[in-house]
């Protein structure tokens, strides 16, 4: 039997949709909404509405039925902190998601618009991995500040996918595996996977790990409060020092992995030593991960759109390879992540976890 499975992946100013007959993809579609629309409603949550009725007329428009599909799969938003799994989606969920008390986020709404469709239809509905996965080891949590503590906010999603897909490389069960997984997006994150759990990784939205496009990595905190105290700069100001205008963007004005390229075939040398500095960090932190892992790794996997850019991949992997082969699974598909996820479950290949 193949199962039908619809995906729903809200982002910013698109809702991705897509349809699986198990691994197979079937369908697939980004619906774009402009800027002024999303910009008028007051909260996330109250796009609500606005995107199903966008999702249910594409559908319709390409004589897409819902009635015959056996799950709807939603991408997890800013949830309190959760082990990794396919969650299936009940109320305390979506209560969770409204109030949003960690945060509003686009994805927030994956589950409130797979809910909403799977029970039309009378089927069960989940989410996978979401952002908010913390598997994080208590001796990882803790800093010189008893007051603040390290977080577990990662590209979960991918970093599982990929680490599953390592697996089945290796020929080896995910959960008896210690691999380093470092995504490279527009942030980055290198997570420690010991036996399945994430157990250390740098928190790729605040201004911790290395550099990235456009985020700026963990900084010296001296000169940071210096700048935050002068009365020169806003907070938000030094926020997007940190997460938009940092890493890469700071210095060569375009968080363009293609553009930066033609940069350093022109002989721009800025732009060559900035992205070594960039993978020089990222190497780094996948060295300090297999201190994590005393030593013991499996396998280093290389993911996200950065790892198209073989000369990217060549900077940190002549740094790094003495430690663990190095395996390179370019870009992301999050779509097929969760398809993937729920399909695990209805083949009852791993139960779904409660969210409580």
């Amino acid at each position: 039997m193949k199962y039908k499975i619809l995906a729903i992946n809200p982002g910013s100013t698109s809702t991705k949709i897509a349809i699986y007959h198990d691994k197979e993809l079937v369908y697939k579609k980004s619906i774009k909404h402009s800027t002024e629309i999303i910009n008028s409603f007051d909260s996330v949550y109250d796009q609500f509405n606005f995107r199903y009725d966008a999702i249910m007329s594409t559908l319709d428009e390409t004589n897409t039925t819902v009635n015959d599909l056996d799950a709807v799969v939603g991408r997890g938003g800013m949830l309190k902190p959760i082990k990794g799994g396919t969650y299936l989606i009940n109320q305390y969920m979506l209560d969770y998601v409204k109030e949003a008390p960690r945060g509003e986020h686009a994805s927030n709404l994956g589950c409130v618009l797979a809910k909403k469709i799977a029970d039309k239809i009378k089927v069960p509905s989940y989410i996978v991995d979401p952002v908010a996965v913390d598997e994080m080891n208590d001796i990882a949590r803790f800093t010189g500040m008893p007051n603040i503590k390290r977080q577990s906010l990662f590209h979960a999603l991918n970093q599982k996918a990929v680490a599953l897909k390592a697996a089945s490389y290796l020929q080896q069960p995910y959960n008896e595996l210690n691999l380093i997984v470092a995504h490279l997006g527009g942030g980055i994150s290198v997570g420690v996977h010991e036996k399945g759990r994430v157990i250390d990784v740098n928190n790729a939205l605040d201004g911790d790990g290395p550099m990235s496009p456009e985020r700026s990595g963990g900084v010296p905190i001296g000169p940071l409060y210096k700048m935050a105290l002068s009365g020169e700069y806003t907070l938000k100001e030094i926020q997007k020092m940190n997460y938009g205008n940092g890493g890469m963007v700071a210095y060569l004005g375009t968080n363009d992995g293609y553009e930066i390229e033609q940069m350093i075939k022109e002989g721009n040398e800025q732009a060559k030593f900035i992205l070594d500095v960039m993978c020089y960090q990222i190497a780094k932190e996948i060295g300090a991960g297999a201190t994590v892992l005393n030593g013991k790794v499996d396998g280093i996997v290389i993911t996200g759109g950065l790892a198209y850019d073989k000369m990217i991949i060549e900077l940190i992997k002549n740094r790094v390879e003495f430690i663990a082969r190095v395996l390179v699974f370019p870009g992301e598909d999050e779509m097929e992540a969760l398809a993937y996820g729920a399909l695990r479950v209805l083949k009852g290949e791993e139960n779904h976890q409660e969210y409580n």
